[in-house]
């Protein structure tokens, strides 16, 4: 009995020491890691070492004559220990930060109020690197002129605060304002909850926001001395900050905002929802304008800026209309099923397509040939060219021209648009009324490369904004388009469509576009837009073209007129062509394209150079003139938009119908 009792006690004692091993060795253990936590963190005691932060930056966007159009600032924020100030020299801080920052003195005492002059009130949170600089030396200043006073902390210990400008972020600004918006983009604010840095959000900013935004921070570290400054010697350490590259365009300012203010006139005079105009270089694809009459200012935007915070030019499809009628034949003239002189039948402007359709054409000829089937735009002569090529070779060769696909441009948002299936395409109806750009949907970016091809010997050529990207070191980096240049037709092919264009100038509907001294060409269109799946009495007016000089510039232009309300201006002939042919007078005020001397020393002087009798005071204006008034026109065809009739239901009667608005069974 006696053993088992000490037996238990032996126990009970062994169990007592062990737990009281395992206290020791868990206190041990909470020893470590508070030692650990201790020389790991961040401690509110006097440091031997000191660092600076250098921060990297986004790079600029420039313009091709060397503008900056988007650059990064740091910026900083004034922050102030409400009860450091002496309430006797509470005004006078006011008043000197007032001086010093450029904010209103009423702003100041605003901020204290809202804050009932207690714990740190933010002054301002948008100081400029200039501001900061002035606002630390006055933070000296005002210690001098004993302004702050000690107060006591929690801790009870006695502080001196004072007047304190931080580095918060990296701001975006926009020196030229609306210029090249929408194509150059907007940012945003992105935190990591200590630094604020911009993020591209559309147009450039967000395409290359990869290449142009900031790389790796920099700073120096070393031990300090008692006035805090760091210590040069061999013991400090310096990493250098990469900050990102610079992007520079093929887009001269200069140029650029001489059709920005042309388009705004344009507008106006037309009374349009938007313009917009493309010129490029048709062997290289260089952009030297890409202008929209709907900008925004990327520093200030409003609620009445979001419908125009999308660059139209890749991410608006429309149905093109005429615009696509030299593609069509450009695609049956390079599989040699007709020739520019081959006769169609146009049955006097009215063709019937089994009992209940028929496409009609504006002017009324018995017959034309291929040319002048262009030439006065006929619907029912390109329908019948179009039956030339199967449903495969018609869609196929809609592909081979950038059609259904993105276009390659360098903007965030490259939408492809869509075409009719093969299965549809093999039936005559759906095939003609495709032919004239009818039952799909185009972007603008994707006509202007379409067309390049008939100036570039049947190379469309990829438009390309940006030049190059440019690091600290000088060094010149090209990236390649994501869609290449394409080879939709043959030489011979496109230098017969390039013929045709240029009748189309001479006697069609684009003679308003004649330039004496230059080679111009390009065909209209007046296409119905489409809403909530119906036709109404509303247009897309465009016109695509070229124009050359004999020196050997050659350049693509487009144009393209959203909803010109003014009576009949409607019409490309009214909106568009005028618009190109502004374009085309800046290309040569700008020394882009020089007229032959020869041939406008022949031209009488009666004869208005721009379509308008204009002063010499006018034409050196810096805004284009106005628009000529209607005289008289001339002998020749106006292009007229298609009518369009939905498909009958039960028992109709005969209908005239062109195009159809196919629904989601024609989707590529």
């Amino acid at each position: 009995m006696d053993k088992e009792i000490k037996n238990l006690a032996m126990q009970q004692r062994t169990g007592k020491i062990s737990w009281l091993f395992i206290l020791l060795v868990i206190a041990m253990v909470l020893f470590l890691f508070s030692i650990l936590g201790t020389i790991s963190s961040d401690r509110h005691i006097p440091s031997q070492n000191a660092i600076i932060h250098d921060r990297s930056f986004r790079g600029a966007i420039i313009s091709a004559d060397n503008y900056t159009l988007s650059a990064s600032r740091k910026i900083y924020q004034a922050v102030i220990r409400g009860e450091s100030i002496d309430p006797d020299k509470k005004e006078m801080f006011i008043t000197l930060f007032g001086i010093y920052s450029g904010i209103p003195k009423q702003t100041i005492r605003k901020r204290f109020s809202e804050k009932n002059g207690k714990g740190n009130i933010i002054l301002s949170k948008t100081l400029n690197a200039k501001q900061a600089m002035q606002l630390k030396a006055l933070a000296y200043k005002l210690r001098q002129l004993k302004v702050f006073r000690s107060i006591k902390v929690r801790s009870g210990l006695e502080v001196l605060y004072g007047l304190d400008i931080i580095e918060v972020g990296e701001s975006r600004r926009f020196p030229l304002s609306d210029v090249l918006s929408p194509v150059l983009g907007y940012v945003r604010k992105k935190s990591d909850g200590h630094y604020t840095r911009p993020q591209g959000q559309k147009g450039l900013e967000r395409k290359y926001e990869k290449h142009i935004t900031s790389k790796k921070d920099g700073y120096f570290k070393g031990k300090r001395d008692v006035g805090g400054n760091i210590i040069h010697d061999k013991n400090s350490i310096e990493k250098q900050r990469v900050d990102g590259m610079d992007l520079y365009l093929n887009i001269p300012l200069a140029f650029q905002r001489r059709i920005e203010m042309m388009v705004d006139t344009m507008k106006k005079r037309i009374d349009a929802d938007e313009i917009l105009v493309g010129v490029m270089e048709s062997n290289t694809g260089k952009v030297l304008a890409l202008a929209s009459s709907e900008r925004y200012n990327p520093s200030h935007i409003t609620q009445s800026d979001i419908a125009a915070l999308n660059p139209k030019f890749a991410e608006y499809p429309y149905e093109a209309g005429s615009v696509l009628k030299p593609i069509t034949l450009a695609l049956a003239l390079d599989k040699n099923l007709v020739t520019p002189q081959t006769v169609f039948n146009t049955f006097n402007g009215r063709m019937k397509i089994g009992k209940r359709r028929t496409i009609t054409d504006d002017e009324k000829f018995p017959s034309l040939n291929a040319t002048d089937i262009i030439v006065h735009s006929s619907n029912v002569g390109i329908s019948q060219i179009s039956w030339r090529l199967t449903g495969k070779e018609f869609r196929d060769g809609l592909l081979a021209f950038g059609f259904a696909r993105p276009s390659g441009i360098d903007l965030s948002r490259d939408l492809p648009g869509r075409i009719k299936s093969e299965r549809l395409l093999n039936h005559q109806m759906h095939r003609a009324n495709s032919s004239y750009g009818y039952g799909m949907m185009v972007t603008f970016a994707q006509l202007f490369k379409a067309y390049s091809a008939f100036n570039n010997d049947g190379v469309a050529v990829t438009p390309r904004l940006a030049d190059y990207l440019e690091d600290a070191k000088g060094r010149h980096y090209v990236l390649p388009p994501t869609v290449g240049d394409l080879h939709p037709i043959g030489k011979k092919a496109a230098r017969q469509i390039h013929e045709i264009l240029k009748e189309v100038v001479m006697r069609g509907t684009g003679v308003k576009a004649q330039y004496p001294g230059l080679e111009i060409g390009g065909k209209t269109g007046t296409a119905h837009i489409a809403r909530h799946g119906r036709y109404v009495r509303e247009y897309h007016s465009s016109f695509y073209g070229f124009a050359n000089d004999k020196e050997g510039h050659k350049y693509t232009i487009g144009v393209l007129v959203i909803r010109a309300k003014k009576y009949r201006h409607y019409f490309a002939s009214k909106s568009a062509v005028p618009t190109f042919k502004n374009t085309v007078r800046i290309l040569v005020e700008q020394g882009y394209l020089k007229p032959d001397p020869t041939v406008e020393a022949k031209v009488s002087k009666d004869i208005p150079l721009y379509g308008d009798k204009s002063t010499e005071a006018e034409v050196a204006a810096p805004i284009l003139p106005p628009l000529p008034k209607e005289k008289t026109p001339p002998p020749v065809t106006r292009e007229k938009p298609q009518k369009v009739i939905p498909v009958p239901h039960k028992k109709p009667k005969k209908r005239v119908i062109s195009p159809i608005m196919d629904e989601a069974a024609d989707l590529f």
